[in-house]
C-alpha cells in the first residue's frame, strides 16, 4: 500500500485548543474558554522562551555602523544576541571582510577605562533590556568596516487567531499539545496536573535534544607537566 506521499501535517490554534481540552476530559463550554486557552497558549510560548536556543528563530541582522555611535539597538523581536561581528558592507560577497567580535559581559564593559575610544572595534556588549542594546567597544570609526552583523534569538510569535497555525516547527507540536494541556488542568482538572505536566517534561525535553546542530565535535586532554620535567 503506498504512502500518502505529503509532509503537510499541522495544526492550526483552534485544534491544539481543542486537543488540549480533551487531554484533561472536558470540552470547551463557552467562548471565554477559548479565549483563556488562547492566553495560556501564549504564556506557554512565553515559557519557551526561558528553555534555551530555538534555531527556527534565529535571525541575522545587519547594521549601518555610524562613526562615533557605540550604542546600538536590535530589533523589537530581539531577546539576546548571540554572536556579532564588522563587515566591510553588506552580505557575502567575495569582496566582504568579516572580522568577529568578543561577546563581554557587564563588569568587564563597565571596567574599560575609555569607552568612547574610536577605532575597530574587538569587542561588544549585550544589555538585555525588554529590547537589547548592543554596546560596541572600541567605539567605531566606520572607516574599513562599516557594518555591523549578528546572530540573534528572536521572540516566538504570539499565537494570533484560531484559524493560525503556530510559529513553531511540527516536531514541537506534540510538547505545545501537552503544555497547554497542562496548563489548562490548573483550573480545569486539577486530579491530572501532575501527569500532564511530567508528559510535558517529557515531550519538551525530546523536542530540545533534537532541536541542536549536527557538528562535528573533537576534544583534546590538557597535559600538565610537573616541574621536574
Amino acid at each position: 500500500m503506498a504512502s500518502s506521499g505529503t509532509t503537510a501535517f499541522d495544526l492550526n490554534i483552534d485544534e491544539i485548543i481543542d486537543e488540549a481540552y480533551e487531554r484533561c476530559g472536558v470540552s470547551t463550554e463557552s467562548g471565554y474558554d477559548l479565549k483563556r486557552a488562547r492566553r495560556n497558549l501564549n504564556l506557554l510560548l512565553s515559557e519557551w522562551g526561558n528553555r534555551g536556543l530555538h534555531l527556527w528563530k534565529v535571525k541575522n541582522k545587519e547594521q549601518l555602523l555610524t562613526a562615533g555611535t557605540s550604542q546600538y539597538a536590535t530589533p523589537s523581536d530581539c531577546s539576546d544576541v548571540l554572536e556579532a561581528y564588522i563587515s566591510t558592507g553588506t552580505g557575502n560577497g567575495p569582496t566582504i571582510t568579516d572580522v568577529s567580535l568578543t561577546k563581554t559581559d557587564r563588569s568587564n564593559y563597565a571596567a574599560l577605562p575609555n569607552k568612547g575610544a574610536t577605532g575597530q572595534p574587538s569587542q561588544y556588549y549585550v544589555d538585555r533590556q525588554i529590547t537589547p542594546q548592543i554596546y560596541l567597544y572600541q567605539t567605531p570609526d566606520a572607516t574599513t568596516y562599516t557594518y555591523l552583523k549578528y546572530y540573534y534569538i528572536g521572540r516566538i510569535e504570539d499565537a494570533g487567531g484560531y484559524t493560525k497555525t503556530p510559529d513553531a516547527p511540527f516536531r514541537f507540536l506534540p510538547c505545545m499539545v501537552a503544555g497547554l494541556a497542562y496548563y489548562v488542568s490548573f483550573l480545569k482538572a486539577a486530579d491530572r496536573t501532575q501527569m500532564l505536566k511530567l508528559a510535558y517534561e517529557d515531550e519538551m525535553k525530546r523536542a530540545l535534544d533534537e532541536d541542536g546542530s549536527r557538528t562535528s565535535l573533537y576534544i583534546s586532554p590538557q597535559t600538565y607537566f610537573g616541574d621536574g620535567v
